[in-house]
């Protein structure tokens, strides 16, 4: 699978070239949060706020009402835990066109608790005229441009940085999953980097036997996509989701939503982070020890079929998508 180094980098100087109204803003993490090539070129038009982020929601709050586009930058805990008063006062009751772009969530960083968002999409998806989307790589971060500019909205980007897998082409439509496979079996909703985790393991559960319809979410609000409501609600055996967020209020609890409101009668694992803290480490080591891998989709499609399926440690492990540097790995901030 093709890796691509700072896409958002990239993606960031075409945005300020194609829109003039754009300002992007960084809560003193401009480089970290790729925002450093837009300063250089744009320097009118950036604004580094340092570490104060409930006055920077607010001053975008006030760029949005005179008819600007801003764009701010920081760590998802800072933008949600820190400024969640600011964000829901002054940009979400106000409807404003603010974009808010979260880096780091769950398992991208070994930062530990401090530093990883793992409950953001279930506290912003819960205020009103709020949009969230989850990015899961390079293609998904290159399509926001088009996405904000269809958002009237306050939208929040649970966003993804460095090196970033290219998994799509074509670029993604807000609120319609992209399907990677087509099954009867089992339906597979992931999301964000949890996508190519679940790669490592769905052409081996295939070759198990299984049918297994796999698709890809970006759009977390809203959630009335019909693509996911059919294969919900096509499955025989049952519905997986895996995401890198808690199970608690994130893309799990959408598909519980749709399930119950839809009166789809199926069985639902949820993968995710099981209302407890992560600790510093590698994404593979977080996600295989915390039960969020593909180790945990093996054995949740074991749980639904009945039957054991025969994929071994070195089947999983020679199906590895991407590279990392040991187990344990010194904080990246």
């Amino acid at each position: 699978m093709k890796k691509e180094r700072q896409v958002h980098r990239k993606s960031l100087l075409e945005w300020g070239q194609q829109q003039p109204e754009t300002v992007v803003i960084s809560g003193d993490l401009t480089s970290a949060c790729e925002a450093d090539g837009f300063a250089e070129a744009y320097p009118d038009r950036f604004i580094n706020m340092g570490m104060m982020e409930q006055n920077m929601i607010g001053f975008a709050a006030g760029l949005a009402r005179e008819g600007l586009v801003p764009l701010v930058h920081t760590f998802g805990v800072f933008m949600y835990r820190r400024a969640l008063d600011q964000v829901e006062m002054s940009v979400s009751y106000a409807d404003l066109p603010v974009r808010m772009f979260g880096f780091l969530p769950g398992v991208t960083t070994p930062g530990g608790p401090s530093h990883q968002a793992t409950n953001d999409v279930a506290v912003l998806r819960s205020l009103p005229n709020m949009s969230v989307v989850e990015v899961g790589d390079a293609a998904d971060i290159e399509s926001l441009y088009s996405i904000a500019r269809s958002v009237s909205g306050p939208l929040y980007v649970r966003m993804l940085r460095g090196e970033v897998s290219r998994i799509f082409d074509a670029p993604f439509v807000l609120n319609r999953a992209r399907i990677l496979s087509a099954g009867t079996d089992i339906a597979l909703l992931t999301s964000g980097v949890c996508t190519e985790e679940a790669l490592r393991a769905t052409d081996l559960i295939r070759d198990a036997g299984m049918s297994i319809a796999h698709l890809h979410v970006t759009t977390l609000k809203p959630f009335d996509d019909p693509t996911l409501f059919d294969a919900i609600s096509n499955c025989r055996l049952g519905v997986i989701t895996m995401e890198n967020h808690t199970t608690i209020g994130g893309l799990g609890s959408c598909v519980a939503d749709v399930m119950s409101t839809g009166g789809i009668g199926r069985r639902l694992i949820k993968i995710g982070l099981n209302d407890q803290y992560l600790q510093g480490a590698s994404a593979p080591y977080l996600m295989k020890n915390y039960c969020m891998g593909a180790e945990s989709l093996i054995a949740a499609v074991e749980s639904l079929s009945g039957q054991r399926l025969g994929i071994t440690p070195e089947q999983l492990a020679d199906a590895m998508v991407s590279d990392f540097v040991g187990e344990n790995q010194v904080e990246a901030l």
